[in-house]
């Protein structure tokens, strides 16, 4: 997030996409209705389906699963047209402008509504309120991102935020909402491919010198693989072995079929987490590690903000740290690494990673510190980018629309878009052995729209068969108008139901981020 949670409550406007943020992030939800209903904040919604803050949205745009691109250059379309770009923040602080203009000037709200079926009239609305308020967030998560279109999707939401000049200062910015409690915190400290720690480049040859200076050793130069590829590349056996710690791929990768058949074909797989996952039960060797209440250290969550964890619980049977088994195989492996705690660990980290450089376990002891934080005097950075970019001018970015990589046809008639839901948690490891959360959501759904349902045949609780290019599953009818006509929704949690079985494994070519969010698919009434 370029702000914090708490400068939430200063925005004037909201534009929420990609995220059904009172089911996927109550807490952070809060602050977005408090500001909408005690302050008067303006609420744009883009989603394709009735989720609860359409309740307190000032206009609800329900775009078509896969046409962000559109409706975001639709937005600065008539931005630009109605003299309501920020002329003096373009000319100061950005680059590629011309550019930008000349793309966008197709995307007439007329021309929008074709491709998104968002009104014409919406689309204007909305990009007056999110121009004039003075101080317009963006909040976005995964339904954004995980499309083969998702990089450039978040290109035009920081396209949409220069264009105003609504980043840098309180109450605006472009915000995503990590999934998970330690996301940022393991893209901060290099679980990507292509990074090395504070995202400095593994191919480049002065990036890498100082860790290598550091550390003692030569790192290699070329990037590895990001997970569509690790799969593939373990399907066709050039992958031997894989380390899967923390994750359930045999629920949350896109056609699990194919996922499976991927792993078998491994010669060793070794999965570290502390339950045993779908996943974990196709392992040669299990390896129980500690949870977050059974141990010490870091998370850096959603805003940047390093908090301590610390051990309020004895880890059972034989789990362990993640850290300390990381370190024991190393240390069988030859290395001499000689770390006793996750203090010691984190004391390395601030001295390699200069965002973390001023961060210590005494200055985060009661409350946490949001990086970039480069000495121990800093107090840490609330808001990015206020005096200039990371690369200096911020770059405006061409973005086109794309179609989804499959499309709607007669023979798989409904685009399926998948997500969560209020009462699981991911891939359910942990919040399927809650009895009090299996009581409010005990089996897999589909949300289908009343017209659909009854063109179908299909009543409230029927059995529906859903079935892909890629796999069928089997789950109850949920018929409403949440979701408009043509498109269905299934939460991905249910092992017994796997979504991700019909799912396909199409990439965005940049970020390797499969696209989730759409797909084609039938129904039919199980009898």
């Amino acid at each position: 997030m370029t702000n914090s949670i708490a400068d939430m409550e200063e925005s004037k406007c909201f534009l929420i996409t990609g995220t059904n943020t009172t089911e996927n992030h109550p807490v952070i939800s809060t602050f977005i209705k408090r500001a909408v209903t005690q302050r008067g904040a303006k609420l744009i919604l883009a989603d394709p389906r009735n989720i609860e803050l359409a309740k307190f949205a000032t206009v609800h745009l329900r775009q078509r699963p896969g046409t962000d691109i559109a409706w975001l250059n639709g937005m600065m379309n008539v931005i630009i047209a109605e003299g309501l770009a920020n002329e003096a923040f373009i000319s100061e602080r950005t680059e590629n402008y011309d550019a930008l203009k000349e793309t966008v000037k197709k995307y007439t709200p007329e021309y929008v509504e074709k491709i998104t079926g968002i009104p014409a009239g919406d689309l204007k609305t909305a990009a007056r309120l999110y121009a004039t308020s003075g101080a317009s967030s963006i909040v976005y998560a995964m339904g954004i991102t995980q499309h083969v279109t998702g990089t450039d999707n978040v290109k035009s939401c920081a396209n949409l935020a220069m264009l105003t000049g609504n980043i840098g200062r309180p109450g605006t910015g472009v915000n995503p909402l990590r999934g998970q409690n330690n996301v940022q915190g393991a893209c901060d400290m290099a679980c990507l491919p292509g990074n090395l720690p504070a995202y400095k480049k593994v191919a480049e040859d002065a990036e890498r010198k100082p860790f290598e200076d550091a550390w003692g050793v030569k790192l290699p130069g070329k990037p590895g693989l990001t997970i569509p590829l690790v799969v593939e590349g373990a399907a066709k056996g050039t992958i031997k072995a894989l380390y899967v710690m923390g994750e359930n791929p045999m629920m949350s990768d896109p056609d699990i079929t194919h996922v499976e058949h991927a792993f078998k074909n491994l010669e060793l797989l070794i999965v570290q987490d502390i339950f045993l996952t779908e996943t974990g039960r196709l392992a040669h060797v299990v390896l129980p590690s500690a949870a977050w209440a059974e141990k010490e250290g870091t998370f850096t969550n959603t805003e940047r903000r390093v908090q301590r964890v610390r051990k309020a619980v004895g880890t059972p049977g034989e789990a362990r740290d993640d850290w300390r088994i990381i370190t024991d195989i190393a240390n069988k492996m030859g290395a001499n690494w000689n770390y006793d705690s996750a203090r010691a660990v984190f004391e390395e980290v601030a001295k390699v990673t200069a965002s973390y450089a001023g961060i210590t376990y005494e200055r985060i002891e009661h409350k946490g510190i949001q990086w970039p934080c480069p000495t121990k005097e800093h107090p840490g950075t609330p808001i990015l980018h206020s005096v200039a970019f990371t690369r200096g001018k911020g770059l405006f970015s061409v973005c086109e629309y794309q179609p989804p990589a499959e499309q709607t046809d007669a023979d798989y008639p409904f685009a399926l878009t998948t997500g969560r839901i209020l009462y699981q948690y991911h891939t359910a490891t942990m919040s399927r052995r809650s009895k009090g959360l299996n009581s409010r959501t005990p089996e897999a759904f589909v949300e289908i729209n009343t017209d659909d349902a009854k063109k179908l045949g299909i009543s409230q609780g029927d059995r529906v068969e859903i079935t892909s290019r890629r796999g069928t599953i089997e789950v109850v009818a949920d018929v409403s108008g949440r979701v408009d006509k043509g498109v269905v929704f299934i939460p991905f949690h249910y092992s017994e139901a796997a979504v991700n079985r019909l799912t396909i494994a199409a990439i965005d070519p940049v970020a390797n981020i499969p696209q989730y969010k759409v797909c084609a698919v039938k129904l039919r009434k199980v009898a």
